[in-house]
């Protein structure tokens, strides 16, 4: 058999052709369609042929139930022997897991077989069926539609809209339930489960289309919401947790040991109060932001009791447990933190983007306090004007930029990293401040790859291939070009922009979780990570928060105005944009030479 290619026609669905060669006869050729779908697979292997013949297709079939972690550390499970049902499917049993194969072929053990004779260009399909059955999984399918809008780009740039086209399909196969509640798993294969920081990025980028996938994420995070200290899970009340899984997470070799609900996470709690905060600026109903009131405030009572255990005004994390993650930021690999000269920092340890995270979440907190009627937005503020103040004086290194983090001794983690790009277009910084921020992730060293370097080029520690020390991550960079375009650096947003949509060419327009940040001149396109989630929610998301970005799209419905502030000089040409959503009414939008404009706006929004 010689393979020939593939191709994805949609996020469930891909199709493979190859030949048989048939000595001193025509090749027969094979084309198999595999059709993924919640807890099935269907493949279909279709022979043709020019000129009669006979064959056998034979097909092996085995079942280990290896859990994910072991999967991926290149290991495998104990073989499971299957059993033939009374209706001849076969089945495999272990653990409360059921696999059955439903066939058209004749089985011999885990052996499928289909003698066929194919006449002058006849056709013959040959079907198998596998369905998966585990009660005692973590997450469920979706229960109903994809609930945000199908919104469709046209724009100069074609790659924008290919990549936004081929990023919502790939997201609507990421959907999953809880009860009635919808939320995005985090990737495949990996991740796809309830992952908080990733769930909620994810649902924040989409808010463009509506706020039903933020208000699903809100209330499945909120009924996990920690209401006890426990050192294991990491759990703390008001904490929002960081993954669900179905059993405890054991790696195969050295690693973190994590339960099967886990809240190792500094910044789900922070990010998930900007959450509720930015779904009510467009347009959330207020009676679903009133209901996650209550858990808004235990979120607060984290940040103020839980998330600053030595008391010197910053969020930071520990491992107290002493076997979980060590790092608990999103760059939570066990080297993520490290100095310039590529020494590891010690924990706790107090990252640059979390204090940002917990100064927008301050306010934001602090401002829905005030609009329902409960008391502490003065607290809120002054907490915020505190963190800022602190950070002003504490985190900044001899290089002009912001420091990583701060370590167990509090010196300032002194690598310069797509972190601090974060904290553009929060607030904490000034004017000054962020202009030096962005003049040092605009250097080769951090911008000369394929979008933004997690690490410069110039730190000890880079390395293009690593997982968070040099590679690009299409939600982070997606981030911090949208920080740039909010503090007014529209061309260097629109640089890192078009390294993403270069990315999203290489990539056939599904982004996957990260890839090498190899130089663009190095091989001409951007080299895979090995083991990278594709899809993987928050790197399709991206997509939409890219549109927002170039549109300058900005709502705040309850104070009755809408931003529309496009980057300038149309850096990816004239666009038009039908299905955005702005409390609740489908928007269009459109960007020429002549200015920018919305149309379908509600009653009492007002553009500005």
């Amino acid at each position: 058999q010689a393979p020939v290619g593939h191709a994805e026609t949609d996020a469930g669905t891909a199709r493979f052709a190859a030949l048989a060669r048939r000595p001193g006869g025509t090749d027969v050729r094979i084309r198999r369609t595999r059709v993924v779908s919640p807890t099935t697979v269907t493949e279909t292997i279709t022979l043709s042929g020019g000129a009669a013949g006979r064959a056998t297709v034979t097909l092996e079939l085995a079942v280990d139930l290896a859990p994910l972690e072991v999967v991926r550390s290149g290991g495998t499970g104990t073989p499971v022997p299957p059993r033939r049902a009374a209706d001849g499917s076969l089945v495999w049993a272990r653990d409360g897991v059921t696999v059955t194969a439903a066939h058209d072929g004749i089985a011999q053990g885990g052996r499928l077989s289909w003698p066929v004779t194919l006449g002058p260009d006849e056709t013959r399909d040959l079907t198998v069926t596998v369905r998966v059955n585990d009660p005692s999984a973590a997450v469920r399918p979706p229960v109903r539609d994809h609930d945000w809008s199908p919104a469709r780009v046209t724009s100069a740039d074609r790659r924008l809209d290919r990549l936004v086209a081929r990023s919502l399909d790939d997201l609507r196969a990421l959907r999953l339930s809880d009860g009635a509640e919808a939320y995005l798993g985090a990737g495949v294969p990996w991740y796809l489960t309830l992952f908080g920081r990733d769930s909620i990025w994810a649902a924040r980028m989409l808010l463009p289309l509506g706020t039903g996938p933020a208000l699903g994420t809100l209330r499945v995070l909120a009924r996990r919401q920690g209401v006890r200290v426990d050192a294991v899970s990491g759990e703390a009340p008001g904490k929002i947790m960081h993954e669900l899984r179905r059993q405890k997470f054991r790696p195969a070799g050295a690693g973190p040991s994590l339960p099967a609900a886990y809240y190792g996470t500094i910044d789900a709690t922070p990010l998930w109060i900007s959450l509720l905060h930015d779904a009510w600026r467009w347009g959330l109903p207020a009676a679903s932001v009133a209901e996650l009131v209550p858990a808004l405030e235990a979120a607060l009572g984290w940040l103020a009791d839980h998330a600053d255990p030595d008391g010197d005004g910053f969020v930071e994390y520990l491992d107290a447990g002493g076997h979980g993650l060590a790092n608990q930021g999103w760059k939570d690999s066990g080297d993520a933190v490290r100095f310039a000269d590529g020494r590891l920092a010690e924990p706790p340890i107090a990252l640059a983007e979390v204090q940002g995270y917990a100064y927008r979440a301050a306010l934001d907190g602090a401002a829905l306090l005030d609009a329902f009627g409960r008391p502490g937005g003065d607290r809120w503020r002054a907490h915020a004007a505190a963190l800022a103040a602190g950070f002003r004086a504490r985190f900044w290194v001899d290089g002009g930029y912001p420091a990583l983090a701060l370590d167990r001794d509090k010196r300032p983690v002194d690598a310069l990293t797509s972190n601090i790009g974060h904290l553009l277009g929060t607030g904490m910084l000034t004017a000054g401040e962020e202009r030096a921020v962005v003049a040092a992730l605009s250097t080769e060293a951090m911008s000369g790859a394929y979008g933004l370097r997690t690490m410069s080029a110039q730190d000890r520690g880079f390395d293009p291939l690593s997982y968070h020390c040099g590679s690009v991550w299409a939600h982070d960079t997606a981030i911090v070009a949208a920080g740039m375009a909010r503090a007014g650096f529209g061309t260097a947003a629109a640089a890192l922009l078009d390294g993403l949509l270069s990315a999203a060419e290489a990539f056939g327009y599904r982004m996957p979780e990260l890839h090498s940040g190899d130089a663009r001149g190095e091989y001409g396109r951007p080299l895979p990570y090995p083991t990278a989630c594709r899809p993987q929610a928050w790197s399709a998301a991206a997509s939409v928060l890219m549109l927002q970005t170039v549109l300058g799209l900005d709502p705040d419905v309850p104070g009755g105005r809408v931003r529309l502030d496009p980057l300038p000089g149309l850096p990816f040409g004239p666009l038009e944009v039908t299905g955005l959503v702005v409390a609740g009414a489908p928007v269009g939008a459109s960007v020429d030479g002549s200015g920018a404009t919305l149309e379908g706006l509600p009653p009492g929004l007002s553009v500005q």
